[in-house]
């Protein structure tokens, strides 16, 4: 591990590859616009590191339920660009081999979720996503997923919920807001079978801002990094650790939240908690305790104090 002063603002962009018309391959589904070039994403930081998504498949640009229905659950690699409010019923099945990625500002979904379920190596970029009548996003049975750059809110459910044997997954640069259960991680005290030696997940600068409990709420994963937050206004906890996980949190800033972090939570037995390097304004100090089993990638740590001000001029829609 190196701790230095930089302002670790890589932003985890997708790069527009150089790629001419002649060489796209691009997918073509109803009311969706092929792209001449793929973009490709960077690689992200932590355990989701290599996640690829749609890379070296073809582009389109989706407006409307259909088209998007469409272009996630093809086949194969796809980058799927969002330009529009898509009004999704339930819960979406995407499919392996897939960014999702909306354009500037206008990038959509309401009324449904995501759902990453049984599947691998996908994105979920530049989306603002609210009001699911389930989820906003689930994740199960799945790996290789990395999810960045969103704007997430208001969902009947779960903000984003990841569980049942999912493993090798980066949450980055998010801002969620205004929610109750906000960030689930582990299905259930009794899921240790499929659970104990998965759920291995970085977040790291993402914006809890009002989300009430689960920043995340642990269960079994163990390392699982919570690496230069920030978390403002929150209600009941910050971070759980429960039921054996172990859970490093690292240079995080906490203000006006009473309890930043703690173990055990409800009827699940305690985890283990390791805190370093946080900062605390107006907060509690929060209880750690345990070792955790160590961060099997490097990474930089960017000073506490400083965490704030980087996460809030980063995090969300519109910031790449």
């Amino acid at each position: 591990m190196r701790t230095h002063r930089r302002k670790p603002r890589t932003k985890l962009v997708v790069a527009v590859a150089a790629a001419t018309a002649a060489a796209t391959a691009a997918l073509l589904v109803p009311g969706a616009v092929a792209e001449e070039s793929a973009p490709e994403a960077a690689s992200p930081i932590g355990f989701g590191s290599g996640t690829t998504g749609g890379a070296g498949g073809g582009t389109v640009r989706v407006s409307d339920a259909a088209a998007f229905t469409s272009a996630v659950q093809s086949n194969g690699p796809r980058i799927v660009e969002v330009n529009g409010n898509i009004q999704l019923s339930g819960m979406t099945k995407v499919a392996s081999d897939k960014t999702i990625v909306g354009v500037g500002t206008n990038g959509r979904i309401s009324g449904g979720g995501l759902n990453i379920s049984q599947v691998s190596n996908v994105i979920v970029q530049n989306m603002t996503i609210s009001g699911s009548s389930d989820d906003n996003i689930n994740v199960q049975y799945s790996s290789r997923i990395w999810l960045d750059h969103n704007t997430l809110t208001n969902a009947y459910d779960g903000n984003l919920d990841i569980k049942r044997a999912s493993d090798n997954i980066t949450v980055s640069w998010n801002h969620f807001h205004d929610h109750d259960k906000n960030a689930l991680l582990g299905h259930s005290d009794n899921n240790a079978g499929e659970d104990a030696n998965a759920l291995h997940v970085t977040y790291a600068f993402n914006w809890f801002d009002g989300t009430n409990q689960r920043n995340p709420r642990v269960r079994f994963g163990n390392p699982v990094h919570v690496l230069n937050n920030y978390y403002n206004d929150i209600g009941s906890y910050g971070v759980a650790s429960t039921e054996g996980a172990g859970v490093l949190i690292e240079g995080n800033y906490f203000e006006n939240t009473g309890d930043p972090f703690h173990l055990g939570e409800g009827s699940s037995g305690p985890g283990t908690i390791e805190a370093r390097g946080n900062h605390f304004q107006n907060s509690g100090s929060g209880q750690a305790g345990g070792s955790v089993a160590g961060i099997p990638y490097g990474y930089d740590v960017q000073p506490a104090e400083s965490v704030k001000d980087t996460v809030t001029g980063g995090a969300g829609v519109g910031n790449l």
